[in-house]
């Protein structure tokens, strides 16, 4: 039997700790479950340090994008930290209620019924009917993915207001990609979801129109197409700096959507990728082994958003 896992002990941004915790939950449930309830009390301990440093000036002589990511990093330990042994009494809680509601109990065998989930199930289109699916699956030929006459998809400055929004107008967009690189429709719509902040923070041109560039990708020296300078982090040697890039710019999500696809499908250092449809922590990692990212925390990040609650939600019909 594995002891029980202290998260005190670890680095907040340890992608392994997950990994152990799954195998926790298969020989031992309940000591996964005080487990899970810590890191569930140690997410909402630095959502309320969130809000903390968002409520206070920002704009000090010292503060720059880099005082902003290690104030970050520290926060999320923090709250790893506070959240350890009796915390706030949140987890504790949790663990009362899952075992007088049943969901887990001390008669459960090593393997029991108790798993923690890893994986989002496979969504359903939420606004086309079983012959619009159909036809939203192309090939990868130019204007095939072009939104229906009518739709907001090429509307200028287009957003979304929650992530069901954005989830349910990009669902067509990633079922056609998804289905053309042999990648689950979320895994795409999850990283379209890191790149952007949900539909929230688009690379915008300097008067104020749309670039509907979901995937951050950028611009080379033989790109002719329509371009976007737009503010970045990239992490050199380990480290944030702050650049200026060209970003690539587009006229719909939906070219947006084909756009990358082209990429993956075409370039021989994502030829990993193509097929890719195991867990969302081996697409997460072949797609950084790759280099789509420079920052090394990038798999990690892609990982927990697909497996977020946000994203569960987002794709209940």
């Amino acid at each position: 039997m594995l002891p029980a896992q202290d998260i005190s002990s670890g680095f907040a941004l340890d992608a392994q700790s997950v990994g152990k915790l799954r195998l926790q939950a298969k020989s031992d449930p309940n000591a996964a479950l005080k487990a899970v309830a810590q890191q569930f009390e140690s997410i909402f301990t630095n959502m309320l340090l969130k809000s903390m440093r968002e409520a206070t000036p920002q704009e000090g002589l010292f503060d720059s994008e880099q005082s902003k990511l290690y104030t970050q990093l520290y926060d999320q330990q923090l709250a790893q930290k506070l959240s350890a042994g009796k915390g706030i009494g949140l987890a504790d809680m949790m663990v009362k209620q899952l075992t007088r509601t049943g969901i887990v109990n001390g008669d459960l065998p090593a393997q029991g019924a108790v798993q923690v989930p890893v994986s989002t199930p496979e969504p359903r289109p939420t606004a086309m009917d079983a012959q619009a699916a159909e036809s939203a699956i192309p090939s990868l030929a130019a204007g095939a993915w072009e939104p229906a006459p009518g739709s907001q998809d090429s509307a200028p400055g287009a957003a979304f207001k929650t992530p069901k929004e954005f989830v349910d107008k990009l669902w067509p967009h990633a079922a056609a990609a998804g289905k053309a690189l042999g990648i689950p429709p979320h895994y795409l719509l999850g990283q379209a979801a890191l790149e952007s902040g949900w539909g929230k923070r688009q690379i915008l041109a300097t008067d104020g129109n749309n670039s509907y560039n979901l995937f951050g990708i950028k611009a080379g020296a033989k790109s002719d197409g329509a371009k976007v300078a737009a503010a970045t982090t990239e992490y050199v040697g380990g480290s944030p700096q702050s650049k200026r890039e060209q970003f690539r710019a587009y006229e719909s999500y939906a070219e947006s959507f084909r756009d990358y696809a082209t990429l993956l499908k075409n370039s021989p250092r994502y030829q990993a990728l193509l097929g890719q449809n195991g867990s969302v922590a081996d697409f997460a990692r072949a797609l950084q082994q790759a280099g789509y990212a420079t920052d090394p925390m990038y798999a990690g990040k892609l990982e927990r958003v697909v497996n977020s609650e946000t994203m569960r939600q987002a794709l209940a019909g």
